[in-house]
């Protein structure tokens, strides 16, 4: 054990944290923004099913094993001579990424994550070995060419988002010409969502086995189509027996007695008979989607010329710690209250609201841009929101099962030279299951306290969400990425969900649907990831390597 650099260790562990912490701030939009943004789900719940998926995947499946330097763009044998080289290295790295995540997530600008931790081993790697010490491109050329080394950010750049638009753009552009356009919209989307259901359900089982952390699925070549077809088909059939009869029920009979318990009555449900009225105050389960959401008649009657921005009027929401009440700090109600604002405050959020402001990054004139995108019908909307947070919740346990490697890969190769006093084997670093519930506890808290930073700055603010647009963004987003697996493509969720946002924007006709400055000002945040987080951990690196020490020479 190397006790001689305990200081090191305890120095990497908190920025590994940070790290995490950031991680799930800065990247729980990425699953959830369109979700939230469309209102098929509350921001609470959101960040609640997040919580538990993220940590889920970090700890169940997260890698046992993780690469000591991640992306394998430097040789760590080159530091065999030196171990502790290599560890002071991964502090300098952790505390670049987490520094400069903390800036992105206080600011707003989603960024990659992954390259931001390559970004922190680049500029170590120059500091120790110079320029020619990074793999800048594997060579060989190829496939596996185009997957390593540093190259893979720049491609990412142009293929993930280009790709994901393509595919959402796709998705979304049958969704409104077979549905949303169409005659009585809502039989129409009800005959359709076992459809949806088995095509969303394979491509979650594609994600999971393609890329769902470490564990490795028995299954042939050959089995795994099967596999995925048979599920895809088996779901559809659930969905077809109880789901749809409950649908019907509540969607289009109005049936308001209707419980969520009720699904499991299937079939009978459709020999219930007609119901009464609803009682006085019932607002019915059919949310008006688009509440808040100018449109051009509201502009005109409220006298707002093209180009300028008018009041939306999005829907009070009720705070969940309240106002502070009166007495000293230490009496028992200001205490509790003090305990729920440090508890809720993260998740005590109006997202949709935060969507609307003008300013910031987002610029001006969002109400203009909304008021160009085209509304559809509730009920029909009200299918997709179950898709959507299915799609969500699978995308928060495959980021956790992957992502948590951005901070336990480096955070483990400290531990294991701190402990072993040599390099790990292999290049690859033991990962115990401590450091894994470690980095998962940091997502989590991350994306509970802090998500919110990132989260009000997509949806709404870069084009009108809607759930059958959230839907297609996400599942978009989705076959993107599991596309890019089985190629071996270089991509990252966050320009993938971005690209398919944008993709799905373009479909209502008109490029003004979309907020350019803030797709600007997101791909800014792209070009910038990389090279401020090797200059701050190559600039610490270098620092600290080539400081005068007491007995050295002048």
């Amino acid at each position: 054990m190397l006790t001689q650099y305990n200081y090191l260790f305890v120095i990497g562990t908190l920025f590994a944290w940070l790290d995490a912490f950031n991680i799930g701030a800065n990247d729980v939009a990425n699953a959830w923004a369109t979700a939230v943004g469309s209102q098929s789900i509350s921001y609470l719940h959101a960040m609640m099913l997040a919580a538990v998926m993220e940590f889920s995947g970090a700890v169940g499946v997260g890698a046992r094993v993780a690469d000591t330097i991640r992306t394998k763009i430097v040789d760590t044998e080159r530091f065999a001579e030196t171990p502790a080289l290599l560890m002071l290295g991964m502090v300098c790295a952790v505390t670049a990424s987490s520094l400069y995540l903390t800036f992105a997530t206080k600011v707003g600008l989603p960024v990659s994550t992954t390259h931001s931790i390559m970004g922190g081993v680049i500029g170590f790697g120059i500091a120790a070995l110079g320029v020619n010490g990074i793999q800048w491109v594997e060579p060989g050329g190829g496939m596996k060419a185009l997957n390593s080394g540093v190259v893979q950010v720049f491609l990412a750049w142009i293929i993930a988002p280009c790709l994901a638009g393509i595919f959402a753009a796709t998705i979304f552009s049958i969704t409104k010409f077979a549905v949303l356009l169409r005659k009585n919209p809502a039989m129409k989307g009800l005959f359709l969502v076992p459809v949806y259901f088995g095509i969303t359900a394979s491509l979650i089982v594609m994600l999971l086995v393609w890329k769902g952390g470490s564990y490795e699925i028995a299954l042939t070549d050959a089995q795994i189509p099967i596999v995925i077809v048979c599920v895809g088909l088996g779901w559809a059939a659930l969905v077809a027996t109880f789901f749809v009869p409950w649908l019907y029920r509540v969607i289009i009979k109005d049936d308001w007695q209707m419980r969520w318990y009720h699904v499991f009555h299937g079939p009978l449900l459709l020999r219930r008979g007609d119901v009464g009225p609803p009682p006085a105050g019932f607002q019915g389960r059919v949310r008006d989607f688009y509440a808040g959401h100018a449109t051009k008649e509201d502009l005109e009657s409220q006298g707002v010329k093209e180009g300028e921005a008018g009041p939306a009027a999005h829907p009070p929401r009720k705070s969940l710690v309240g106002p502070k009440p009166d007495g000293p700090w230490y009496s028992g109600p200001v205490l509790f209250w003090y305990f729920k604002f440090a508890v809720l405050r993260g998740v005590d959020q109006d997202i949709v609201g935060a969507q609307h402001d003008d300013g910031g990054l987002a610029g001006s004139n969002l109400d203009e841009m909304h008021a160009r995108a085209a509304r559809y019908d509730n009920k029909a909307e009200y299918f997709y929101t179950f898709l959507q947070i299915m799609t969500a919740a699978t995308a928060s346990f495959v980021h956790g099962a992957n992502d948590v490697s951005n901070a336990i890969g480096p955070y483990a190769t400290i531990f294991q030279v701190w402990r072993d006093g040599r390099l790990p084997v292999g290049d690859k670093a033991e990962v115990p299951v401590w450091i894994l519930v470690f980095g998962g506890a940091g997502i989590a808290i991350g994306l509970w306290t802090y998500g919110y930073r990132i989260m009000r700055n997509l949806g709404n603010k870069v084009t009108l969400h809607s759930p059958s647009r959230g839907f297609s963004m996400e599942l978009g987003s989705a076959f993107t990425i599991i596309f890019a697996t089985r190629l071996s493509l270089p991509v990252s969720t966050t320009q993938c969900i971005t690209g398919a946002t944008v993709g799905v924007g373009l479909c209502n006709g008109d490029w003004r649907a979309i907020n350019w400055r803030m797709v600007a000002w997101i791909y800014a945040g792209w070009f910038i990831t990389l090279p401020t987080a090797a200059i701050l951990s190559g600039s610490l690196m270098a620092f600290i390597i080539n400081a005068p020490r007491w007995g050295g020479q002048v």
